[in-house]
């Protein structure tokens, strides 16, 4: 035999050897791979496909039309706790045969999951803030099955139902997530994040979720990066009329409706460091904000001290810092109702713009800069209103700042607020109001100046708001001093606080304190 035969046969030869030994090898993953799936599944969960295919030259599985339930549903199918899946395939890309083949876990490099819909069933509420729930029921059961350094889901849907009270607690539509360097091991899953990652991306249509009962949050177009985080059409809105709610309110509290077109969180930090959360931003952007705040003051009082905003922030047990915070673009409204008879008084201020600086908790620091806050906006629709407040979030006597003013204000735009809230309607024009405050948690000191001209003062009926209490009005407007005399009035305030109070009532008799003192 020359050669050139002997080559040829001994080719054919490996290249037959390495045939059978590839079809062996396929038969042996084919035998083992349902095995690992299935009967050495030792996870809650069962999980079903209707085919399979396998390739050892391209070290790739692809699963099709794939279920996964827990094994108690099999048992008893009324009993819904845990996690249902419907996936249309799932690719395995770059597995390691050895894993398969003398292991019991699938080690790859990919995993890429197409149109997942999914459904974890809980019997509480909890299912947010309960990470350790969330890591037994949906991280735990799969890292015994399969490891894999990148996660891909493309166009998949999430729901968690609690099914107590059959609410939808989070829904999550037409989701593309991407998780690239994994690390998910018996170390990782005691972690609040259950497992480590370099990078991540995550894109999502449409949100709902349930805060809580009496709020909900919705929002479109959702985009989280390791950079950064943006959510169109944001809307956090009550679940009930006002009606309704303050009806459920056991105290006075304010409710709250916010819309937002954008908002923005840059350069964006967080994770867990000591079980406690920490959260870092360069700069967080909220634009056309339309807020409204509503007090019904109809069910009993709250008496319980109201922290100011130093205490509040240093007390924080989150490690949170935000280098600048912008509202722009924006509309606020404050609403105030005493009975649903009468309706609220409301304040406006459009225009809305606030810069605010240096915020950040006080968790485990010894030095903060002051947090500076400046609002430009338009107070009651027309008359421009500025105010600078600051204040150190470790000032123990919970010391603060304020300074700002308004100007050009006709007092009738206070209408749609004093008439119906207090059964009084001012009328003239307050040219320039300032003031400079300097206060603590227990006394507010500064000046407060202003110019007006032609001030009156009607006093309607309580009985009949519609009709004016002529002799009130009258002998009200003679004790008002209708006009500054194109100066500008000047005085000394000082108030004590009640601390049973926010800190915009604070301001609000301050300022009406040196009001009182000029025009009386």
């Amino acid at each position: 035999m020359n050669k050139t035969k002997k080559i040829l046969f001994t080719s054919i030869g490996i290249f037959f050897f390495l045939g059978l030994l590839n079809l062996g090898i396929n038969l042996w993953v084919e035998t083992k791979l349902p095995k690992l799936i299935n009967n050495e599944n030792n996870t809650d969960y069962n999980i079903v496909y209707e085919d399979i295919d396998l390739s050892i030259w391209n070290s790739k599985i692809t699963a099709y039309n794939i279920q996964i339930s827990p094994k108690e549903s099999l048992k008893n199918s009324e009993k819904k706790i845990g996690l249902f899946a419907s996936i249309d395939i799932i690719e395995v890309n770059k597995f390691d045969i050895w894993s398969i083949l003398f292991g019991k876990k699938i080690k790859a490099n990919n995993l890429v999951i197409s149109k997942p819909s999914v459904i974890l069933y809980k019997n509480n509420v909890n299912a947010i803030n309960n990470y350790s729930s969330i890591n037994s029921k949906v991280f735990k059961p799969f890292e015994k099955i399969i490891i894999v350094s990148n996660l891909v889901i493309n166009k998949g849907n999430f729901k968690i139902l609690n099914i107590r009270d059959n609410i939808e607690i989070i829904k999550a539509n037409n989701i593309n997530f991407k998780l690239e360097g994994i690390v998910l091991n018996e170390k990782t899953l005691t972690e609040k994040i259950p497992l480590s990652f370099h990078n991540y991306s995550f894109f999502c249509d449409y949100i709902h979720y349930n805060v809580n009962a009496f709020y909900e949050i919705k929002g479109e177009e959702i985009k989280i990066t390791k950079e950064g985080f943006n959510i169109k059409n944001f809307k956090l809105t009550p679940k009930y009329s006002r009606k309704e709610f303050v009806k459920k309110l056991p105290k006075e509290k304010d409710i709250y409706t916010i819309l937002a077109d954008d908002i923005s969180i840059n350069k964006m930090v967080w994770g867990f460091k000591d079980e406690r959360l920490y959260f870092k931003s360069n700069t967080v952007i909220l634009d056309k904000v339309a807020a409204n705040i509503y007090r019904g003051k109809m069910p009993t009082d709250d008496l319980s001290k109201k922290e100011l905003y130093n205490n509040l922030l240093r007390n924080l047990k989150t490690d949170i810092k935000v280098d600048s915070l912008l509202i722009k673009n924006s509309y606020l409204t404050y609403e105030e109702e005493k009975t649903f008879e009468k309706g609220s008084g409301k304040l406006y201020f459009s225009n809305f713009n606030l810069t605010a600086e240096n915020i950040e908790s006080g968790y485990k620091k010894s030095n903060l800069p002051d947090v500076k806050i400046r609002v430009n906006c338009n107070f009651m629709k027309k008359s421009p209103l500025k105010v600078d407040w600051s204040f150190n979030v470790l000032d123990k006597t919970e010391g603060f700042k304020i300074a700002g003013s308004v100007k050009k204000f006709n007092t009738e735009e206070l209408e749609d607020f004093t008439k119906p809230y207090m059964n009084i309607k001012i009328k003239g024009e307050l040219e320039t109001v300032n003031f400079n405050f300097a206060g603590n948690d227990l006394i507010n000191k500064g000046k407060f100046s202003i110019k007006y001209d032609n001030l009156k003062v009607e006093i309607y009926q309580n009985d009949k708001r519609l009709n004016k209490n002529k002799f009130l009005s009258t002998i009200g407007n003679l004790f008002v001093k209708n006009d500054s005399d194109d100066e500008i009035k000047t005085t000394e305030i000082e108030v004590e606080r009640n601390q049973e109070k926010s800190f915009y009532n604070f301001l609000w008799i301050s300022i009406a304190d040196g009001l009182k003192q000029i025009l009386l």
